[in-house]
């Protein structure tokens, strides 16, 4: 069984690099941790008619993370029985990741230690087989990323945060740690076949832009009036959302001729923010009230208990 190549690059979720980045930010000492996920192959995209076979590319997708410094001792040496019982179940160790604040962007020697120790570890390697189409060998991949986070060594303005990040793989045949490219999931447009089955919930009703307002003349008065009912309705359900907007200038605002109503665009988003601050004066005001009545009910119930203590 082989051991793993250089990586071209590993893969990590948007959430759980934002989920990293936020614990990191949100913490005023250094961290560290362990990474998990998962080990594929991947089919290169530039095959020909002529490929006998198929090479495939190892892929390390990080998924998840624990922070955690007991892992190892202060001279870098790996507990391997406390690094197995961090182990979720279905994934796999990757490597481990080191947060630092206002430090150069490169692994320290305390880092370059911990890499190697963790990646010498044979009992923590994860056993990766190719598809039975694929030439590839099985591999046996040990721990070895390591994922290295620091904030800018230069004062920042309250306003403006900056996260640098960057990954490698320890490599034993050269004994060095290889800087690796980071594919981001779920950013840009090459992962929106991601979101092909998603289905955005609103609360803004679905309407009938046309009822009551462009009636047939051949119409009888009956489906006139229907139409003038559901058409109320319809407005009713509009002012939940929007206030001072009538239902048939929705129909100016879907489909090509949109973008020549700008205007209107920014007259509804506008009257859904006064529809939102009145709600928000409403329920302050509510609060207030609700606020006075428990005081009044608190110094009724005082009193009440002065009055029982005095008889």
């Amino acid at each position: 069984m082989d051991h793993p190549p250089p990586l071209p690059k590993i893969a990590i979720s948007g959430a759980t690099l934002a989920s990293l980045i936020h614990r990191f930010s949100t913490t005023t000492s250094s961290i560290e941790g362990l990474l998990f996920g998962h080990l594929t192959y991947v089919t290169p995209l530039n095959l020909t008619d002529d490929s006998s076979e198929t090479s495939q590319t190892l892929l390390a997708t990080v998924t998840g993370f624990l922070t955690s410094s007991s892992f190892h001792d202060t001279s870098g040496k790996i507990n391997a029985s406390s690094v197995r019982r961090l182990i979720p179940n279905s994934t796999s160790l990757l490597g481990w990741f080191s947060g630092r604040r206002r430090t150069p962007l490169r692994p320290s020697l305390r880092e370059f230690s911990i890499s190697s120790s963790l990646s010498s570890l044979s009992e923590l390697s994860s056993s990766i087989k190719p598809s039975p189409s694929s030439s590839s060998s099985s591999l046996n991949f040990n721990p070895c990323l390591f994922f290295l986070l620091a904030s800018p060594i230069s004062d920042q303005t309250s306003h403006i945060h900056t996260h640098d990040y960057r990954a490698y793989q320890f490599l034993t045949g050269t004994n060095s740690l290889n800087p690796v490219s980071i594919d981001i999931i779920n950013i840009g447009p090459a992962f929106r076949d991601h979101y092909g089955s998603f289905s955005p919930n609103s609360p803004f009703p679905a309407l009938d832009c046309q009822l009551g307002y462009t009636p047939m003349v051949r119409d009888n008065e009956d489906e006139r009036l229907n139409k003038m009912k559901q058409a109320s309705k319809d407005q009713m359900e509009l002012d939940a959302c929007v206030e001072g907007l009538e239902v048939s200038r929705l129909s100016k605002l879907m489909g090509s001729e949109a973008k020549n109503y700008t205007q209107s665009l920014e007259d509804l988003y506008l009257k859904m923010l006064v529809k939102i601050e009145n709600l928000t004066t409403l329920v302050e005001q509510s609060s207030a009230r609700v606020l006075e009545q428990e005081n009044h009910n608190k110094k009724l119930r005082q009193k009440i208990m002065r009055s029982a203590a005095a008889e």
